[in-house]
């Protein structure tokens, strides 16, 4: 099988400034600093200033000495915690960034979609941008028109067709941006976790389509998720990376499989300083906590226990569609269920203020089968978009103690079929 894409020693540096304060700034000092960014005379009235002398440029290196080939028609996954480098090595695959150093040789036309909005003209409308991501591509015409109606029904945006999309949302923009990459005649297409903004459906429907194109048209897929669950239905093969390096790269289970064993905390609980709090000017996440009914935390529960999760944050500015919640998953990154403090009905929703909060909820017993869970933090603004669509970051076990048939062995009881062990209760007719 032909060779899509090669990285040769690929690296990426950024420089980083920052500016060294050596004592603490006065009015006179804040004044200085406005009229400098304004005004090129007034470099003298501000030399002597304390807060502006010292300025340290660091060399962060994003990417570093990767290697990896990817096969014509393979659909690869690319994982890793944020700020893994992730983004980075799309962009730059995508000939979006230029590499520090190294090589990066592709075999046919590269789609990608990496961002909302990316490749778009927002003055023009749906239509003409169809028109102009084809000619980009450099297709022709007639090619763009075989394959128009196809886009425009995969989309679901027909009535929004000759709308410019300055005035589409998100989720608008993502269905027709994933249309147009596609159903246009590439060889190589690269999605990041941009379908994240989608519905559930659409996102079921752009996984299908991927794999399709794969197995069918010969297409080389890479596809960066959060979502294990999303990773192991579509790739046949998964890059980890951490720190801008390649930890591990093989058969899709054996790494999302290491990745949460390993890469996971193992605490019960997970804290950052303010400076370092999860989030954006919205929100910040500060603590992570898994705790037993007695308000400790714990990281091994018996099935029969009822198992809290708290959150502890910092709102900014409070908004109505902020939701908050996590993903638990299971050692085969499949998706138990996901909650969100919106879950249920509205007056046993969470009293949310501006500053610090703290809320929990609590899973039930008699639930969870034997085994490793973990928990990935997920913060949005509904429907807007993502705040914080983490992997998984802590870890808990279970062991069963419930439910456990007489006809079982003790040794063999966690056999137990299912993904869940959810008692039922069953009666006689009456």
């Amino acid at each position: 099988m032909s060779i899509a894409i090669k990285v040769e020693h690929l690296s990426k540096s950024y420089i980083i400034s920052h500016k060294i304060q050596s004592g603490h700034a006065n009015l006179r000092d804040v004044i200085a600093e406005k009229i400098k960014g304004a005004i090129d005379t007034s470099k003298k009235i501000v030399s002597n200033c304390p807060v502006l002398k010292n300025q340290h440029k660091e060399e962060f290196w994003a990417l570093k000495d990767l290697n990896f080939e990817v096969k014509k028609g393979e659909r690869v996954g690319i994982i890793g915690h944020n700020g893994a480098g992730k983004s980075t090595l799309l962009k730059t695959l995508s000939r979006i960034t230029e590499p520090t150093s190294g090589r990066i040789s592709s075999k046919g036309r590269i789609a990608s979609l990496l961002e909302v909005g990316t490749g778009f003209h927002p003055e023009l409308t749906g239509r003409e941008n169809i028109y102009l991501n084809g000619a980009i591509l450099g297709m022709q015409r007639t090619e763009i028109r075989n394959k128009f109606d196809e886009i425009v029904s995969f989309s679901e945006i027909g009535k929004f067709l000759d709308t410019p999309v300055k005035r589409y949302s998100s989720g608008m923009y993502v269905r027709l941006a994933f249309a147009v990459s596609a159903y246009l005649e590439s060889e190589i297409l690269i999605v990041d976790e941009v379908l994240a903004v989608g519905d559930a459906q659409f996102q079921k429907k752009c996984l299908g389509k991927m794999e399709d194109i794969s197995n069918e048209g010969g297409r080389t897929v890479i596809f960066v998720s959060h979502n294990m669950q999303a990773i192991t239905s579509l790739c046949n093969r998964v890059i980890l990376i951490n720190k801008g390096s390649i930890l591990q790269d093989d058969e899709t289970n054996r790494v999302i499989r290491n990745y949460l064993m390993f890469e996971t905390s193992k605490k019960g609980i997970i804290e950052w300083e303010p400076e370092k709090a999860l989030g954006d000017s919205i929100i910040r996440l500060r603590a992570i906590k898994i705790l037993d009914q007695e308000n400790k935390i714990r990281t091994h529960f018996f099935s029969d226990s009822i198992i809290r999760i708290q959150f502890d944050f910092e709102i900014f500015t409070l908004d109505n569609l902020l939701v908050i919640g996590f993903d638990l998953t299971n050692e085969d990154g499949i998706i138990i269920f996901r909650s969100y403090q919106h879950d249920g009905i509205e007056e046993s929703w969470p009293n949310l203020r501006n500053g610090f909060n703290s809320i929990y909820c609590a899973i039930p017993s008699e639930l969870l089968r034997e085994g490793t869970y973990f928990i990935s933090p997920k913060i949005s603004l509904h429907g807007v978009k993502w705040i914080i669509n983490s992997d998984p970051l802590l870890s808990f076990d279970v062991e069963l103690n419930h439910g456990v048939s007489p006809y079982w062995s003790f040794y063999n009881k966690s056999n137990r079929p299912g993904i869940l062990s959810l008692i039922i209760p069953w009666k006689n007719l009456e």
